[in-house]
């Protein structure tokens, strides 16, 4: 099973993010959607968990939660934008997928897979435009950043 990782597009969802997410089985937002619009598109290639950031304030972005766990053929996975948020509270966590910081990111902590696929929506100082895939079918786990051109 491959995930596509987004975050942070800000109203933005250029066509190489959408190419580079094409092939995955589903898709995570992790959060500055900026327009649900984006989380339909996504929806086109796979389906999309995705939970509201702190740009998405507007009522639209209701239907989004602040956090979600989801279970990918037995892998669980807490989803929130601001990792620094996060607080282990279910023991079957494996993965943790945020965003916020717009910095692309893969760490191990405590024997729990941290990544942010960094920022696919508008350019932020230098940072690279990128979005992340992850084969859950291979281990260990390796995400495989796309930085995006950013035309």
């Amino acid at each position: 099973m491959i995930l596509g990782l987004i975050s942070d597009t800000h109203g933005l969802l250029r066509g190489e993010a959408l190419e580079a997410l094409r092939g995955s089985d589903a898709i995570i937002h992790a959060g500055d959607v900026g327009r649900m619009e984006i989380v339909e598109k996504l929806g086109r290639i796979a389906p999309v968990t995705a939970v509201r950031g702190n740009v998405d304030v507007a009522s639209e972005f209701d239907v989004l939660p602040e956090s979600q766990m989801v279970e990918f053929q037995g892998v669980w996975v807490h989803v929130l934008h601001d990792v620094h948020a996060f607080r282990r509270t279910d023991p079957r966590i494996q993965i943790v997928v945020s965003g916020h910081s717009h910095k692309p990111l893969q760490e191990t902590r405590e024997g729990i897979l941290f990544i942010n696929p960094g920022s696919a929506g508008p350019r932020r100082f230098k940072l690279p435009i990128s979005v992340c895939k992850l084969d859950l079918g291979q281990r260990p786990w390796r995400a495989q950043f796309i930085t995006l051109a950013g035309k």
